[in-house]
């Protein structure tokens, strides 16, 4: 009786082991997949920075079928979809991103942004706070520039510019932030403030045709006339074909 008990516990531990065997090939070959994908977002990613939409999509296609639930492949598809224009697909993937990593602040960034620029101020505001507003965020300034976006989007301008103005505490040298200030301050014919921006935008910025129209008019209202000239000269240059040039 003992010998056959013995025999009995022997084979639960050999079948155990059996088990344990296969979780372990499972976790390793779940853990390949997942590393692939991830090489996969990442061309999708970097194709998308260079514009190749129709070879972003084929890669992140193929990290989604590798790892279904993996949230920034959703976040990447949400920002390709954006770029092509199909803003239902768009939200789609925004939401299914959010669904699996309510937490994640890239996520929140993107989608509030996102919901923003589709007028659904309150709940992209929301998003945008959420991700401003945890620790776990390393470049919360990103999150505070899109804020100040939405605010002006509702023209709440004063609310606007003291999100600007916290991103810039966060990181001086942010060039949307410097470019927003730069605006805001223009508006408010606060010129030398414009002024001050973009001369902080230029050493870390590229050149757009609304920063040196606004440079323009900036040093027309300052009464510098030769300066004003060169901006326009870069402008025309530049951008030949931009409204602030036919301006």
């Amino acid at each position: 009786m003992l010998l056959s008990w013995a025999r009995v516990v022997n084979k639960l531990f050999v079948l155990f082991g059996l088990l344990l065997s296969a979780c372990t090939a499972l976790n390793e070959d779940h853990l390949k997949e997942s590393e692939s994908a991830n090489i996969y977002l990442q061309l999708g990613v970097r194709y998308m920075d260079l514009n190749k939409l129709e070879i972003a999509q084929q890669n992140l296609q193929i990290a989604l079928k590798k790892d279904p639930k993996n949230p920034q492949v959703f976040n990447a598809f949400g920002f390709l979809y954006e770029k092509l224009q199909n803003n239902q697909q768009a939200k789609q993937h925004y939401q299914q991103a959010l669904d699996l990593a309510p937490n994640d602040w890239s996520v929140q960034n993107n989608f509030g942004r996102f919901l923003c620029d589709a007028h659904e101020y309150e709940q992209g505001l929301a998003l945008l706070n959420r991700a401003s507003g945890t620790s776990l965020n390393d470049k919360q300034w990103i999150a505070l520039t899109n804020a100040g976006r939405c605010e002006l989007e509702k023209l709440q301008k004063q609310s606007a510019q003291g999100y600007f103005a916290q991103a810039l505490l966060l990181n001086s040298s942010y060039a949307p932030a410097l470019l927003e200030m730069q605006k805001v301050s223009f508006r408010n014919s606060n010129y030398v403030a414009a002024q001050t921006y973009f001369k902080r935008y230029i050493v870390v910025g590229v050149f757009t045709a609304e920063s040196l129209w606004i440079a323009k008019q900036t040093e027309f209202a300052l009464g510098h006339n030769e300066r004003a000239k060169d901006y326009e000269k870069i402008l025309l240059d530049k951008f030949p074909l931009s409204k602030e040039a036919k301006q």
